[in-house]
């Protein structure tokens, strides 16, 4: 699938669970972002996938969900996105639920970072 405007456009909608979420065009997907922070990303095979930490990881996992696995120059990377359950695309209540931890783990990823490279100022 190719990367389109209506695609991006299609996630902004279904991300519009989580106010002030929107879409950015990026590295052959898709990338959800909120208050600069990037807790979602889509792929250009459809595949949707939302950030995760040790602590909802087991939440992919018992829905059988695999982990997005970035390869460069040979290399495997886990980047820390999993692939969301598709039935969060028909429920909005859930994905909401979902999304809000997704952000809630990117959050606590930049609060990590030394201060000059956060992102997140709130």
């Amino acid at each position: 699938m190719a990367v389109t405007k209506e695609f991006a456009s299609y996630l902004e909608d279904l991300f519009s669970v989580l106010p002030g979420s929107h879409a950015r065009r990026m590295f052959g997907g898709v990338g959800i972002f909120r208050h600069g922070l990037m807790y979602a990303l889509a792929l250009e095979d459809g595949k949707i996938c939302l950030k995760a930490d040790e602590d909802t990881q087991g939440d992919f996992r018992a829905e059988d969900c695999k982990p997005w696995i970035y390869e460069r120059d040979g290399r495997k990377m886990d980047m820390g996105y999993w692939q969301m359950p598709e039935r969060l695309m028909d429920d909005a209540d859930e994905l909401r639920l979902w999304a809000e931890k997704a952000f809630q783990v990117a959050m606590q990823a930049d609060a990590r970072k030394p201060p000059k490279q956060r992102k997140y100022a709130g």
